[in-house]
């Protein structure tokens, strides 16, 4: 079985898919050349095509007579932008309304919203560091959670937006992790160590290294309710290891304990033929292994001992003995 591991990169590693070679900025308005697929910033790009007709980068024709007809608006990936780098969505609406507001004289009625820079971060759904989070946490019920999930979406909504604002929750910022908040469920209610803590989004357990603003992203909140989060309290690695190494050594020791006792059993005089007169003779009752438990006999060698039924005086005077060895029939008389 292959182990996937997850590692986190620095958004400087990937500047060189985030920048425009033409101004060395982050993308403002991504806008994609068709033909050969390179994004650049859009004012950028149509500048750049009223003098040259081929892609900056590979020299691709972008088209012989109207170049501006093969560039295409990427707005996913502006919005990786905006979510990869803090604050630049911000700066750029700040930006846009500071530029309306200087030149009056510009017809903005035409432009949306977002060219305005009358758009939200909360509208875009642009979550920054030093942004403030609500997030409810609760345990995890499986039984409940599978019974949740069989009800219908209509019925799951209604009794989402009963409870909303009777529901506690937590603030903290955005860039808070999973690991923190481990470590507080564990001081707040006194976890001992041999116990481990897990947060969840609905069933799915988070690494410790996510942040409140990674999951917001990954499982699309939407903001109309503080972040559902779930735990449970399970037993550590460790004590489940131990107790297996102990539940084996006690099975290991009674199996040699077993194995002793039936060799002991194999070595007595019960289980081999003789004449001695040391032997029980038939009216004397003889002891059962399991002194506790005279109904159990005692197998050896994979056959069963039991003790002889007392049986009458054999009219000769002789008194026949019968013990079993190794799962055959010997007599002695």
């Amino acid at each position: 079985m292959t182990m996937h591991r997850t590692t986190r990169i620095k958004i400087t590693e990937l500047n060189p898919h985030l920048m425009c070679v033409l101004c060395g900025g982050y993308f403002i308005d991504a806008t994609t050349i068709i033909e050969c697929l390179h994004s650049f910033c859009k004012m950028c790009i149509v500048r750049y095509l009223e003098t040259s007709k081929y892609c900056p980068i590979c020299d691709v024709p972008v088209h012989k007579t109207k170049p501006l007809l093969n560039i295409r608006s990427d707005k996913t990936l502006q919005d990786i932008v905006y979510k990869l780098v803090p604050g630049l969505f911000k700066n750029e609406m700040k930006r846009r309304r500071d530029f309306y507001a200087d030149h009056p004289s510009v017809d903005a009625t035409t432009r949306s919203n977002e060219d305005r820079g009358e758009v939200a971060d909360e509208d875009k759904r642009i979550i920054t560091d030093d942004e403030i989070i609500s997030l409810s946490i609760e345990f995890f019920d499986h039984n409940k959670y599978v019974n949740k999930a069989e009800q219908t979406g209509v019925a799951e909504d209604q009794l989402t937006k009963e409870q909303v604002n009777n529901k506690r929750y937590l603030q903290c910022p955005a860039a808070m992790t999973i690991m923190h908040l481990r470590k507080f469920l564990r001081s707040k209610m006194d976890i001992p160590c041999t116990y481990q803590v897990e947060v969840m989004y609905e069933d799915e357990p988070l690494k410790d290294y996510y942040t409140l603003m990674d999951i917001a992203y990954i499982y699309t909140w939407r903001r109309n309710g503080p972040l559902p989060l779930k735990y449970r309290v399970r037993p550590s690695c460790k004590k489940m290891k131990m107790s297996h190494l102990q539940q084996e050594g006690q099975n290991s020791t009674g199996r040699s304990a077993e194995s002793d006792s039936a060799s002991d059993k194999a070595c007595s005089p019960a289980a081999v033929p003789s004449t001695s007169s040391s032997l029980p003779s038939p009216g004397t009752p003889v002891q059962s292994p399991h002194p506790h438990f005279p109904h159990i006999s005692k197998p050896v060698n994979g056959a069963s001992t039991s003790a002889p039924a007392p049986t009458r005086p054999f009219p000769f005077g002789k008194k026949p003995r019968k013990a079993s060895l190794n799962g055959s029939s010997a007599s002695s008389g």
